[in-house]
């Protein structure tokens, strides 16, 4: 039996829509424009009606349509973070243009607000490991990290130089972490996780007393594990796969050529 399809939308912190054309809309914004928006929180279990509904489907204004995923790993591609997620269900007609190559995506001028649900989900299946890595284990991991640089700066230095090379040989994160979380339409989970991950590295090693040059790597370290969390499932189907996996997790000192 097939299952329902579900659709998620992703709004601003207060529970408005972001627009659908973010690069339109500076231009409107410049021009005085006040471009319209709805808040999904203030509708929840109501049907919506779009304000100033566009030609279907074509960006012809910063806010054209109802912008919504059936993919959740998706859903954060046009949202700022942090930002809140909403189940929704189209109504009328349902259109996209993204034809074959995005098939996930769907437009609508009309929709009910079904109820709003955990922001994790915007991360994929695996989104609550991912936010826990970021938000609860990365600050404490990132000073322990600083404190080995400032222990130790040479040692740690070559450390991660070795490790630096070792993902540069395999193109761990460019290839494999990238297409990897393309195919598993988790793209813009991905590029989320990564600034997430990169800024709670680098706050905790500054606050941790770590260097300029200490603070960068850390943070990459820092998006490495988050990723690896993140695409643990897609990193998995053979030897090789589990290693680069392991690469992405492991201390620097623990990784061999």
């Amino acid at each position: 039996m097939k299952r329902p399809t579900t659709h998620y939308m992703a709004t601003r912190p207060d529970g408005t829509v972001p627009p659908t054309d973010p690069y339109q809309a500076r231009y409107f914004e410049a021009q005085g424009e006040t471009i319209p928006t709805v808040n999904l929180a203030e509708h929840v279990g109501r049907t919506v009606d779009h304000p100033s509904p566009g030609a279907k489907w074509y960006d012809d204004r910063p806010f054209s349509y109802f912008h919504m995923y059936t993919r959740p790993g998706e859903v954060l591609e046009r949202v700022e973070w942090p930002a809140r997620l909403f189940v929704v269900k189209p109504l009328g007609e349902v259109g996209n243009w993204g034809g074959a190559h995005y098939p996930y995506w769907r437009m609508s001028h009309q929709l009910e607000v079904v109820e709003e649900t955990d922001i994790w989900r915007a991360f994929g299946h695996r989104g609550e490991r991912v936010l826990d890595v970021i938000d609860r284990q990365l600050p404490d991991l990132a000073r322990q990290w600083a404190e080995e640089w400032v222990a130790d700066p040479e040692g740690t230095r070559r450390r991660y130089d070795a490790w630096a090379e070792r993902r540069s040989d395999t193109r761990v994160l460019d290839q494999w972490v990238f297409w990897k979380a393309c195919y598993s339409r988790r793209s813009a989970a991905a590029k989320t996780a990564e600034s997430l991950a990169r800024t709670a590295g680098t706050k905790a090693a500054r606050e941790a007393g770590a260097d300029e040059e200490a603070t960068k790597a850390i943070g990459t370290r820092a998006w490495c594990l988050a990723a690896a969390e993140l695409l643990h499932d897609r990193l998995c189907r053979s030897d090789y796969e589990k290693r680069l996996r392991e690469l992405l997790r492991g201390s620097p000192h623990l990784v061999t050529a």
